[in-house]
């Protein structure tokens, strides 16, 4: 309990992080989509950073569905703490989602009327996750200090190499569909988002077996 307690923590400071930032960043950008972009990118690579090394000795800082069913079936989390770890980032990013609405005065309850629908878009979530997946899947106890660098990182790039934005994370994608502000997905559109960040993640567990060097 005190793990998936941490899990909605972190991921609901991560959803503030990215729904806040975009907000502030449409309001000083001047409408320009390419400065807020990339303060929005900035703000969330860095925020990435400072969660996982505050939250990893704590949950593991997974904040992501596919990154828990992921670990879990290479055996590295356990099955049983599965069920609580989903439920507990899925009401954490929509708690997150809250806490920046309350922050810059909005209204706590919107409904995102962003389009964010085409194949190209969708095979952007599929290869958005498959990097992250694949990244997090890659990291041992050796190397447990460049995790936290490496995701914030690969995050931030992720927003400017994909035609979506990089969402990568079945919770993070549900909770933006409740918010009406620059990071907002219609909720129509949540599911498509969701099946090929599934997709992505399944591809890179492959991947991860069968590029993975025998010890």
């Amino acid at each position: 309990m005190r793990s998936a307690a941490a899990e909605a923590v972190g991921t609901a400071l991560l959803l503030a992080a990215v729904v806040g930032s975009g907000i502030m960043a449409e309001r000083l950008a001047g409408g320009n989509a390419a400065i807020a972009l990339l303060a929005n990118a900035l703000a969330t690579g860095l925020a990435l950073v400072a969660l996982i090394i505050a939250f990893a000795p704590r949950s593991g800082a997974h904040f992501n569905p596919v990154v828990t069913l992921a670990l879990a079936l290479r055996g590295d989390f356990p099955a049983a703490r599965i069920a609580g770890y989903l439920v507990a980032q899925i009401a954490g990013a929509l708690l997150g989602v809250l806490i920046a609405h309350a922050m810059f005065d909005l209204a706590l309850v919107q409904a995102s009327v962003k389009l964010r629908s085409s194949p190209g878009q969708w095979l952007s979530e599929a290869v958005a996750t498959f990097g992250l997946v694949f990244l997090v899947l890659s990291l041992d106890a050796k190397r447990a200090w460049a995790a936290p660098f490496a995701i914030g990182a690969y995050i931030a790039a992720a927003y400017w190499f994909t035609a979506s934005t990089s969402f990568a994370n079945p919770a993070v994608t549900l909770a933006r569909g409740f918010t009406a502000t620059f990071a907002g997905i219609s909720l129509g559109h949540v599911p498509a988002f969701i099946v090929a960040q599934l997709i992505g993640a399944a591809l890179a567990l492959v991947a991860d077996t069968a590029l993975r060097q025998n010890p």
